[in-house]
């Protein structure tokens, strides 16, 4: 497994983008940008924010490739460059500059195949080499409870757990019937 920053176009639609270009998916921006911005993004506007995003200095995350297969996607950004900035369900716990990692996802067919452990590492290192001195993720708290696979982007405890995170907080979030909790792993 292989892990890259996001910059490549072509895979990140691969991997957030609609079937159709004129549908109104997420394509990973709900907790990217302001709301009224990301209701405003219509159809083949979103896919044209995310090229911009992959062609900034910075990208918007990073990606997993099994050879010359593009795999998962990890959302990673400062804190204070999403909407988890000024989010009053999910607090800040302190003054340090974080970054958030708040979407993991598996590309269908690749799934159950030791992804996710190298892409949440990937998104750690990525964190780490732009100057993060700590990372957090916002998953849900979900025990042993089977997760709703349109819910299960945020991770699960474990998930990250696994990933050497520690449980720093609690939220009133709530996803699919079960709290998001704030992990967070120092750099």
């Amino acid at each position: 497994m292989e892990i890259r920053p996001a910059s490549n176009f072509d895979d990140m639609r691969t991997l957030v983008g609609p079937r159709r270009p004129d549908a109104n998916v997420c394509w990973c921006l709900s907790y990217r940008i302001p709301s009224k911005q990301n209701l405003a993004l219509r159809g083949p506007e979103r896919g044209e924010f995310v090229r911009d995003l992959c062609g900034r200095k910075t990208a918007p995350g990073v990606l997993a490739y099994d050879g010359d297969d593009v795999v998962g996607w990890a959302a990673v950004a400062p804190r204070t460059d999403t909407t988890f900035a000024r989010n009053r369900k999910i607090p800040h716990l302190d003054d340090q500059p974080v970054w958030s990692l708040w979407c993991v996802r598996v590309r269908p067919g690749f799934r159950k195949r030791g992804v996710v452990a190298p892409l949440i590492a990937g998104a750690v290192d990525f964190a780490r080499d732009h100057g993060a001195p700590a990372i957090e993720a916002y998953p849900v708290d979900n025990g042993d409870e089977r997760v709703n696979l349109t819910m299960a982007y945020v991770g699960t405890r474990k998930m990250f757990e696994q990933a050497g995170f520690e449980k720093a907080g609690d939220t009133t979030s709530v996803i699919d019937g079960f709290p998001r909790i704030i992990m967070r792993r120092s750099l």
